[in-house]
C-alpha cells in the first residue's frame, strides 16, 4: 500500500458573524506581526454581466476608486499610502474584490475607507467617461497590443461555451464601454453592491473585540440591501470535440490551449479536487508528465502549464469551469500532434497509474506553494473571504493543504479518464509576427 503525505496543517483561528444590514463578516487574528490586511468581497463578476455590458465588472471596479460618499477622487489613495499601506482591487468571473494591508494601528482607517465606498462611490459623468478611457486603454495594453493577449482565458470560453455568461468577452467591447451610462452605473451598485452581496475579511493583528467595535461603528449603519439573486450559470456539456484558431498579429510563435469541463467545484468539491491535482501531475516540474514528453523529449512545445479556472482561481471559482492545458511551440509547431501526444500521455497514466513517489512529489509542492501563500495576511484575508461568500466556509483555506495530500492515485486515474478529446475545447493561436 502506497504511503500517504502527512501534510502540515495551519491553523489560522476564524471567527464568523453577520452585522443586521446583512453584511457577513470574517476575522482571523494573528499577533505575530504588526500588519493587517482588509478585504471586501462583492458576490458580482464577469458572469453576472447583461447583455449588452460586457466589460462592466470590470468598469465598475474601476469606478468605485474614483471617490465616495464622503471622499473625494484619490483621497482613497492618499489615505491608504500615507499610512505606510498598499491597495488594489480585481475583477473575477465570479466576484470583485478590494483590499488593502496596512500596519495594524491604521485598521481604522482601511474600515472607514471600504464602508465609505460601500455607501456608494461617486458615480458622475465625468468619472464615468475617464474609468471608460481607462479601461479601453487597457485593452489595448494588455490584449490588443500585447502577443497572445487574453490567451486563453479570453480566447477559449467562446469555444467552449454557448450561453452569454460563460462565453462573452469579459474585457468587454469598445462599444458596450462607450454606451455605458451613469444611470447603467447606478443601477449596477444599487443591485450587486448591497451589503447583502458582501462579505468583510480581517486578518493579522488586531484584538476581536475592538475590531469588531469599529466594524460594527463604520459599516453598522450602512443601509441594508438584500443580496440579488445569482444568474443562471448553467452549461450543456460538450457534444464533441470544438477547435478554433485564429491569427494573432504580434504573436511571433505559435500556441495552442485545451481545456476540459470538470465537476462543480462546490457542489462536488471532492471529485473536483483530484483535477487540481491532476493538472500539477501532468505539467508541474520538470519530472512532470508533459513536460518531460513534449518539452524535453519530443521537443515539440517551449513549453506547457496547467491549471484549473480561466483565471486561475481553482478554489474562488463557481461551476462551470475546466482543466486547462496551454502550451507554446516552436516555429512551424503542430498543434495537431500536440493534442495527440496530451491524448498519448493521459491514456498512458489512466493505462499504467501514477509512477512511485509522483503523487507524493506533487502534493508536497503543491501544499508548500499553499503554505506559503497563506503567510501574508492579504493571502489570508482575500481567500477566506471569497470561500465565505461561496461556500459559507472560511476556515477550508486551513484544511486545503490536508485535503490534498489525501487525494489517492486512484482519483487521479479517475479525472485523468474522463480527459477525452470528444469533451475538449481547443484553440490555436496562428502567429502573424512569424514573417
Amino acid at each position: 500500500m502506497a504511503s500517504r503525505i502527512q501534510i502540515p496543517a495551519t491553523k489560522y483561528p476564524v471567527e464568523r458573524f453577520t452585522l443586521a444590514n446583512g453584511l457577513r463578516v470574517v476575522l482571523s487574528p494573528d499577533r505575530s506581526a504588526p500588519v493587517v490586511g482588509v478585504a471586501v468581497v462583492y458576490d458580482v463578476g464577469i458572469r453576472s454581466e447583461p447583455e449588452g455590458r460586457t466589460g462592466f465588472a470590470h468598469l465598475f471596479e474601476h469606478l468605485m476608486f474614483q471617490g465616495s460618499e464622503n471622499l473625494e477622487k484619490l483621497a482613497h489613495f492618499r489615505h491608504v499610502q500615507g499610512a505606510g499601506g498598499s491597495f488594489n482591487g480585481s475583477t473575477h468571473l465570479d466576484y470583485t474584490d478590494y483590499f488593502e494591508v496596512l500596519p495594524s494601528g491604521a485598521l481604522e482607517r482601511a474600515l472607514f475607507l471600504e464602508a465609505d465606498r460601500m455607501r456608494g462611490p461617486r458615480l458622475t459623468e465625468e468619472n464615468l467617461r475617464n474609468q471608460v478611457d481607462v479601461v479601453k486603454e487597457e485593452i489595448r495594453v494588455n490584449v490588443l497590443n500585447r502577443p497572445y493577449g487574453g490567451f486563453p482565458w479570453l480566447k477559449l470560453p467562446p469555444v467552449m461555451f454557448r450561453t452569454f455568461a460563460n462565453a462573452h468577452d469579459g474585457y468587454g467591447s469598445f462599444e458596450d464601454l462607450e454606451s455605458a451610462t451613469v444611470e447603467d452605473a447606478q443601477g449596477f451598485f444599487d443591485r450587486y453592491y448591497a451589503c447583502g452581496n458582501a462579505v468583510l475579511s480581517v486578518a493579522g493583528d488586531f484584538d476581536v473585540a475592538e475590531a469588531t467595535a469599529m466594524i460594527e461603528r463604520h459599516f453598522g449603519d450602512v443601509p441594508a440591501r438584500p443580496a440579488p439573486v445569482l444568474p443562471d450559470f448553467a452549461e450543456p456539456g460538450l457534444d464533441g470535440e470544438r477547435r478554433e484558431t485564429y491569427v494573432d498579429r504580434i504573436a511571433p510563435l505559435p500556441a495552442v490551449a485545451a481545456g476540459y469541463r470538470v465537476p462543480d467545484p462546490i457542489g462536488s468539491f471532492d471529485t473536483y479536487l483530484p483535477f487540481s491535482v491532476l493538472a500539477e501531475v501532468l505539467t508541474d516540474g520538470d519530472a512532470s508528465r508533459l513536460v518531460e514528453r513534449l518539452v524535453q523529449r519530443d521537443r515539440s512545445v517551449t513549453s506547457i502549464g496547467g491549471y484549473l479556472g480561466f483565471m486561475g482561481d481553482e478554489y474562488q471559482v463557481r461551476n462551470p469551469t475546466a482543466l486547462l492545458l496551454q502550451a507554446h511551440m516552436p516555429p512551424g509547431g503542430d498543434a495537431g500532434k500536440v493534442l495527440r501526444t496530451v491524448d498519448e500521455e493521459l491514456d498512458r497514466l489512466v493505462a499504467d497509474g501514477l509512477q512511485p513517489g509522483e503523487l507524493e512529489r506533487t502534493q508536497a509542492r503543491m501544499s508548500a506553494r499553499l503554505l506559503q501563500g497563506t503567510d501574508e495576511v492579504l493571502g489570508r484575508a482575500l481567500p477566506m473571504a471569497v470561500l465565505e461568500l461561496q461556500r459559507g466556509r472560511p476556515g477550508l483555506l486551513n484544511e486545503l493543504p490536508r485535503l490534498l495530500g489525501e487525494v489517492t492515485a486512484d482519483q487521479i486515474v479517475t479525472a485523468a479518464a474522463t480527459l477525452r478529446p470528444e469533451s475538449r475545447a481547443t484553440v490555436e493561436v496562428i502567429p502573424g509576427a512569424a514573417a
